[in-house]
């Protein structure tokens, strides 16, 4: 009797979906090669490719998805018993991105305008504003807190979903922007969670917008639900912006203002971001001054290089010349050398990390100077930039225009 009841036990653990796995590999589409180091997710559950591109999940079935850095997001659907899978493919992509605004993506004019030019060059991506810089969100958002602190006061884009769809249509790669700790209506319908002046008022910085404090959990929460509703509409990648602390002296937080505790705070937001953002399968990238990848220290804002990288699949440095106002070793007149600029900035982030020019996608100056001789970035500046971040090897760059004007000059044609 005990030996018949223990065989029926062995035979009740091996049929169990416990004692069964699903195993696979993740591939180069167009090589076939393995992809080595590929974040594989099953529903909550994520594996890292081996470096024969395998993979492997306890329980059969279900659907995988797959990303590389370099590469499109995949994902197959499996059967309920299936135990082996088929290669998941990956298309390599470098992406060559526009900037559209909360304005700006739900104008037509304008969002027609970028499209044109995206079809006359070898662009294939797009940056659109979910958060803004003034803390409004674009389209109607299931998120309560951002109706409750007015954080729709107007709504550009009415169907998201259904925008979305039609720039994958076109084969874009989409970027969502979320603005995290730059908040006017959070900070104003929480001053208890807004970054406070010495004598206790609220901060306002130099367009009279208050931030909230880097270091509070709620304010983490808010921003990583947008960041789970953005994923769940389809972007290929989650870019936060404004992750990081105020530049400006003097100011009081929840936290000591140290440099242990400003970059805890937003290595510790980022540790979130990818924590929760894990079951979507996307991209998570964050925007970084210029000079963290040349200064050591946090740049008193939180933003630490080393950390960074340890949180993010992509660093998004804004390497625009008019924001490097004392010049970079060999070169104190910036914006009469963008080319070394982006360049020489990369190519330095790249030694101090060690890692892939890959894991670096730069912003790009498509904006008149301001900081110096107020000279034009048109045609030959935008290409000497671009030329720069290829030569380097980065995963493809974005232009930046706060007001969306673009065109054709200095941009590669089909």
């Amino acid at each position: 009797m005990k030996v018949r009841c223990y065989l029926a036990l062995l035979a009740a653990l091996l049929l169990s979906p416990l004692a069964l796995a699903v195993d696979g590999r993740v591939v180069d589409a167009a090589s076939g090669r393995p992809l080595a180091g590929a974040i594989v997710t099953r529903g909550a559950d994520v594996v890292i490719a081996d470096d024969n591109g395998r993979y492997s999940f306890a329980g059969r079935g279900g659907t995988i998805a797959a990303r590389a850095i370099g590469y499109r997001r995949g994902a197959l659907a499996l059967a309920a018993d299936a135990g082996e899978a088929p290669p998941l493919s990956l298309t390599a992509i470098r992406p060559k991105a526009l900037y559209l605004t909360f304005w700006g993506i739900g104008d037509r004019r304008i969002r027609q305008a970028a499209l044109d030019v995206i079809d006359a060059g070898k662009l294939n991506a797009l940056v659109i504003d979910v958060k803004g810089d003034r803390g409004w969100i674009p389209y109607p958002t299931h998120v309560a807190l951002a109706e409750a602190i007015g954080a729709r006061p107007y709504t550009t884009v009415r169907d998201m979903p259904a925008l979305l769809a039609k720039l994958k249509e076109r084969g874009l790669y989409l970027i969502a922007r979320i603005v995290v700790f730059k908040d006017d209506p959070l900070a104003t319908a929480h001053p208890e969670w807004a970054v406070k002046t010495a004598g206790g008022a609220p901060f306002r910085d130099r367009e009279q917008l208050a931030w909230v404090d880097p270091a509070r959990q709620e304010v983490w929460a808010y921003n990583l639900d947008l960041a789970a509703e953005a994923a769940q509409l389809g972007f290929d990648e989650i870019q936060f912006d404004y992750v990081r602390f105020p530049d400006t002296p003097g100011l009081v937080f929840s936290v000591a203002n140290t440099e242990e505790k400003r970059v805890g705070a937003i290595s510790g937001f980022l540790a979130a971001a990818r924590k929760r953002l894990a079951p979507y399968n996307v991209f998570v990238s964050a925007d970084i001054f210029g000079y963290v990848l040349w200064n050591t220290n946090d740049t008193f804002i939180g933003q630490k290089l080393a950390p960074l990288v340890d949180q993010l699949d992509y660093l998004s440095p804004m390497l625009y010349p008019s924001g490097f106002q004392f010049g970079i070793p060999g070169y104190t007149n910036p914006v009469a050398h963008p080319h070394e600029i982006v360049y020489l900035s990369l190519k330095r982030g790249a030694e101090r990390t060690g890692i892939s020019p890959l894991r670096f996608r730069p912003w790009l100056q498509a904006f008149r100077d301001y900081a110096f001789d107020r000279r034009a970035f048109a045609g030959a500046e935008i290409r000497q930039q671009i030329e720069a971040a290829e030569k380097f090897g980065s995963d493809g760059w974005m232009l930046w225009n706060p007001r969306n004007v673009y065109s054709g000059d200095g941009l590669e044609k089909k």
